[in-house]
């Protein structure tokens, strides 16, 4: 087992382990946000055939070559077409017939007319300008024809893509599976959310943040509740969570006398393949994998912010590999962070920071207290500054990369336009 691994080294190792899993058929309804396993062609032409684009008047263009609101051109209105229905006839010369948005245009017609340039009465209507052909009118097959590739394998569905799919009648689609990830957390010190926290006792909010974050990457957590601080209860925790795609623990995989995760492992058949990571914070991270079902399994630090972000650079890019996802990361922005930070060389830094908008530039202010055991921190931040391994200082006004975890964070309050 190798130890104390760069950041690099621990995410390559661990996405050469992560296998994408394999597609489900489910409801298009339900398919917002899966990653497509399928191309799709059209079975369908759309529109089926011209349609009027205008609630108005159906027409010959050469009928109404000189017509104007100076000088109106009447004709009889013969019939009408309301979505979904049909044209009664051919529409002769000299003819008009009454058009709704959406309904076929009737043979013989070219061109429609809105219902603001004519005026009706008595089954005749004026017609007040002098349409261009096809004025208004929808071409048959605009949209798409019969095997038009309308999107590809890999597609990550939104909700105009369902609506297309329901365009070309597909009421299932096959997209890749989710993975499942069985969460578990380990210490005598730990108590639910309704526990007493008191008297040395803390409650297990990784459970809640781990969780939290698989749902909104698009895996399925189930909760394994916490292991007391035996060997015994470790294991047999682990071995109820077995059946998952991933195995997730957060506390006692570093090397302290309660730290039993380690070993509960090996006996479950994990083979670890690395512990340590050289960042802040979470540097006791474990990884390994269980065979002949390669789950993979996580060890993640205890503190809740190392927790936290160990699952951003390492459990969520292997999810999102499972999932069918080729852009794995979250986005990168240039900031200047506004005020000078020092380290010892040796760890990459992960700082909390919040951003603001400058002067055309983005400014990083780092969220205050950085103990991995502030998770306020995390709720104040809109990213992590990146403050590079080899790095000892950076100064106020320096440029650094800031990953962005805050998904709503280019959403704006004003419009912008």
């Amino acid at each position: 087992m190798r130890e104390g691994l760069s950041v690099d080294e621990a995410q390559e190792l661990i996405l050469a382990a992560s296998v994408p899993l394999g597609a489900e058929t489910v409801s298009t309804a339900e398919a917002a946000a899966r990653v497509l396993a399928e191309s799709v062609d059209s079975t369908r032409r759309h529109p089926p055939a011209d349609c009027s684009a205008m609630d108005g008047y159906a027409v010959r263009h050469a009928d109404l070559t000189h017509a104007s609101a100076d000088a109106p051109v009447s004709l009889p209105v013969v019939y009408e077409v309301a979505a979904g229905g049909h044209a009664a006839r051919s529409l002769e010369a000299g003819e008009a017939a009454r058009i709704f948005t959406g309904a076929p245009l009737p043979p013989g017609a070219d061109s429609v007319v809105r219902q603001e340039d004519t005026r009706a009465s008595d089954g005749r209507v004026e017609i007040l300008v002098s349409p261009e052909p096809r004025l208004h009118v929808r071409d048959g097959g605009e949209d798409f024809e019969v095997g038009d590739r309308l999107i590809e394998a890999g597609v990550v569905l939104g909700s105009s893509h369902l609506g297309v799919l329901a365009s070309i009648g597909r009421t299932i689609v096959s997209v890749s599976q989710r993975p499942t990830v069985s969460i578990l957390s380990s210490g005598d010190e730990l108590v639910e959310p309704d526990g007493p926290a008191d008297a040395g006792q803390i409650v297990s909010s990784n459970s809640y943040t781990l969780a939290a974050a698989c749902r909104e990457t698009g895996a399925e957590p189930s909760y394994l509740g916490i292991a007391r601080d035996s060997p015994e209860d470790v294991e047999r925790r682990l071995r109820a969570g077995l059946r998952a795609d991933v195995i997730v623990t957060s506390a006692g995989v570093s090397v302290g006398d309660h730290d039993h995760v380690r070993g509960a492992l090996e006996k479950v058949g994990c083979k670890l393949q690395f512990w340590g990571v050289r960042m802040k914070p979470g540097y006791p991270l474990a990884f390994g994998t269980i065979e002949p079902t390669g789950t993979l399994v996580f060890g993640l630090p205890g503190n809740p912010v190392s927790a936290a972000v160990t699952f951003e650079q390492f459990v969520r890019p292997a999810l999102r590999k499972m999932m069918g996802h080729t852009d794995l990361y979250r986005p990168v922005i240039r900031a200047r962070i506004s005020e000078r930070m020092t380290k010892q060389a040796g760890r990459l830094h992960f700082v909390r920071v919040s951003l603001e908008r400058r002067d055309g530039e983005f400014i990083a202010n780092p969220t205050g207290n950085q103990s991995s055991g502030v998770l306020t921190s995390m709720t104040r931040g809109d990213g992590l500054a990146i403050f590079a391994a080899e790095a000892e200082s950076i100064d106020a006004g320096e440029e650094v990369a800031v990953q962005i975890l805050d998904a709503g964070f280019f959403d704006q309050s004003e419009r912008g336009f």
